[in-house]
């Protein structure tokens, strides 16, 4: 059996997904209109990522929990306050932009950077967690080409569940096409796994890791310190939100085959 697990989970912070999003040009490049107003939470697939880091860490003892965020620190606390009652993990907080308009190489270098920092880490045992997509850092490259820089050549995306073996190896579920999984069995860490949604529940709020996870998250954010993150070179067209496309036509006592029919013409369209 394993002797713990260092899991080292990326999560971002995103806009609350029930605000609405305006982009805009600001003097540093594109951004979202009033981005410091409007409240965020934890990227969601991250979420689950730290989710199953936590029930990972639980079921097998000695193992710790980190949460490393690239995120502007002010933001960042607030997240925190709602999130710390969740799971207990060490926050290891970097000041940056938390906007979607940024490299994926630059996001990884300062999480690299921040990875390489965390005290007493040990590569034999580290698990890199984060979201196999994200709400805001959408590329799907940032957590790979993360694992690369680690030297982690043992990489798994849109995994749905991790299982211990009793001789220490890995069983990974992960998606691939057509709705199926491919059951992947790794001998052991260092690995990294891009999680989907994971089969977990979020937890409930428990105050009381709340209150554990508080007492060094307060110091680990004012130590944080300062990424300047962007996407120097990369050039952005234009940008804007989908445009919502409804098309209604009440028709009464239609058969279901002329319906079908009318789809499947509608779509090939």
């Amino acid at each position: 059996m394993s002797e713990g697990y260092h899991i080292v989970v990326c999560a971002g912070i995103v806009p609350d997904p029930l605000q609405t999003l305006q982009p805009v040009q600001t003097p540093t490049g594109w951004g979202l209109k009033n981005e410091m107003m409007l409240p965020a939470v934890l990227d969601p697939w991250a979420a689950h990522a730290l989710y199953e880091a936590a029930h990972l860490a639980k079921k097998t003892p000695g193992s710790k929990v980190y949460l490393v965020s690239l995120a502007p620190k002010a933001k960042l606390q607030q997240v925190m306050m709602t999130v710390a009652q969740k799971a207990a993990f060490e926050l290891v907080p970097v000041d940056g932009p938390a906007s979607g308009f940024t490299e994926a190489f630059e996001v990884a270098s300062a999480l690299y950077e921040a990875i390489m920092g965390i005290a007493g880490l040990d590569r034999n045992k580290l698990l890199l967690f984060g979201g196999w997509e994200s709400a805001s850092r959408g590329a799907g490259s940032t957590l790979q080409i993360l694992g690369e820089m680690l030297q982690i050549h043992d990489q798994f995306q849109g995994v749905d569940e991790c299982t211990v073996n009793p001789d220490g190896s890995l069983q990974i579920l992960e998606r691939v096409e057509g709705g199926n999984h491919q059951v992947s069995v790794c001998k052991g860490p260092p690995v990294v796994l891009g999680w989907a949604t994971g089969n977990l529940p979020e937890p409930p709020n428990n105050p009381q890791i709340g209150m554990s996870n508080m007492r060094t998250i307060m110091p680990a954010l004012q130590k944080a310190k300062t990424a300047k993150i962007g996407a120097d070179g990369v050039f952005f067209g234009s940008v804007e939100l989908p445009k919502q496309l409804r098309q209604t036509r009440v028709v009464k006592d239609a058969q279901v085959d002329e319906i079908a029919r009318e789809i499947l013409e509608w779509i090939r369209k």
